[in-house]
């Protein structure tokens, strides 16, 4: 009767922690997705602030390209980059 009690606590314990295992590894794929996303806006943001302000910026909807203001487009990856930020440390906990 232990042995069977101890068995049945074994099983139980290996199926939370297979379950624990799969949580772990989808938080860390959703931390490395939001770190490219934030590696992204960074780098956009660099090259958007080495133009000058009265440069034609576009803006990508699909296959289209949109005439948009320097400003909203850095507005925009400023804000991108704060979501990501914010993302990861918010899986981090």
């Amino acid at each position: 009767m232990g042995d069977e009690t101890n068995r049945t606590a074994f099983m139980e314990l290996q199926g939370r922690m297979i379950e624990t295992t799969g949580k772990l590894k989808q938080v860390v794929t959703q931390m490395r997705g939001k770190e490219g996303e934030k590696k992204r806006a960074f780098l956009t943001l660099e090259e958007l602030n080495q133009l000058p302000h009265d440069a034609n910026t576009y803006k990508t909807i699909g296959k289209l390209f949109v005439l948009e203001p320097k400003s909203v487009l850095v507005n925009e990856q400023e804000q991108k980059l704060k979501d990501s930020e914010s993302a990861i440390s918010s899986l981090q906990v």
